[in-house]
């Protein structure tokens, strides 16, 4: 059977005159075919071997045999119940073009260019705006069906994606991946600067800000610049003077969850963060973070104005006052300015009459 002979299937053209070229003298007449509208029971899908598929110069596309269920004359196989996968006919041009990298259609509005009808349609919604699928039990709607599918799973709660190595389950496929490497200990992400490894892209992604030194969310108050989204929000409650987090053994509040917890183990004398090279433990993961540094060596943070680089992102943050002459604070005595918080805690003990440095040998 030729691919011409699938293309007049595919147009609804073959005529009766065709069947025995189409079907082999030995095989059923075209009076014997029911149409789609009257098929009742199950039509085996057609196969077209490697060689009866061929590109426009005749190159063969497909390595193996491939099934395909004919668009006018057979209905699709209701193949939920097996394992087969027969491609329909209608997908094949689709599926050939997967292989020779060919992309028809072209974003009217961008220069982006797609293998398939579908991809476009979504893809112009970007520019539209367009969010034809409505969730029905909130206001949200989406440009992708498969998204409001993913979406519905927070109003059931319903948890698809099992891990195979313990107890819990996701709503989304990619969820259940990155957990996975939680298993493995795979991070397949690494940077090319450094050599550090990552389990998520996105951890990768917020990492290199540390060698570009690019900060992309700016303070609309003061325009301080920020490398993460999260820290934008912290520092945003420095100037609404926020702290929402209230500690239930004494008075102090705090403007992050984080740190009420960290601060709760002061009364309780926690300390659930071990280091595994000495035994010291911590109260803080980042003081555990820190302190690793000092077994190895790790400076991480690089001034994006000399070469010199850091252990801690304090000293960074100190060390780049030395490049912008900025001096934070202020004495409210006598107006001197600092460039660091221990040169003024150091300053006030002047006014207070303090000598904290006296000499051992001679009394002054």
């Amino acid at each position: 059977m030729s691919e011409e002979n699938l293309k007049l299937n595919m147009s609804g053209s073959f005529k009766k005159e065709d069947s025995a070229a189409y079907f082999g003298q030995s095989g059923c007449g075209f009076s014997e075919v029911k149409l789609k509208n009257e098929i009742e029971e199950e039509v085996e899908p057609i196969v077209i071997q490697a060689s009866e598929i061929k590109s426009e110069e005749g190159i063969e596309i497909f390595e193996e045999p491939i099934a395909f269920t004919g668009k006018s004359y057979f209905v699709k196989l209701d193949l939920t119940q097996t394992e087969e996968k027969p491609y329909q006919f209608s997908n094949l041009k689709n599926h050939q073009r997967k292989n020779t990298g060919e992309k028809l259609y072209q974003c009217s509005q961008c220069d982006k260019t797609f293998t398939s009808k579908g991809n476009i349609v979504n893809h112009l919604r970007t520019h539209s705006g367009e969010k034809p699928y409505q969730c029905s039990q909130c206001d949200k709607a989406f440009s992708q069906n498969g998204n409001l599918v993913k979406h519905l799973r927070t109003h059931t709660e319903e948890k698809p994606y099992q891990c195979s190595q313990c107890d819990k389950a996701f709503s989304y496929k990619g969820v259940l991946v990155k957990h996975h490497r939680t298993h493995t200990g795979e991070k397949p992400y690494q940077c090319r600067q450094c050599g550090k490894v990552f389990t998520q892209k996105n951890s990768l992604r917020i990492h290199l800000r540390t060698h570009t030194g690019e900060k992309p969310y700016q303070c609309s108050q003061c325009y301080e610049a920020l490398s993460l989204s999260s820290n934008l929000g912290k520092h945003q409650k420095t100037h609404t003077g926020e702290k929402p987090y209230q500690c239930n053994q004494c008075d102090k509040a705090f403007m992050q969850n984080s740190l009420l917890k960290s601060y709760l183990m002061t009364h309780t004398g926690e300390k659930p963060y071990q280091c595994c090279q000495c035994n010291k433990a911590f109260s803080w993961k980042t003081h555990l973070i820190d302190h690793m540094r000092t077994h190895t060596g790790e400076k991480s943070y690089q001034c994006s104005q000399c070469d010199k680089t850091f252990s801690y992102k304090g000293d960074l943050v100190k060390h780049q006052r030395t490049h912008t002459g900025e001096k934070p604070y202020q004495c409210r005595h006598c107006g001197k300015v600092f460039s660091q918080k221990s040169s003024l805690r150091f300053h006030l003990k002047t006014h207070a009459g303090e000598t904290p440095y006296q000499c051992r040998q001679f009394d002054i």
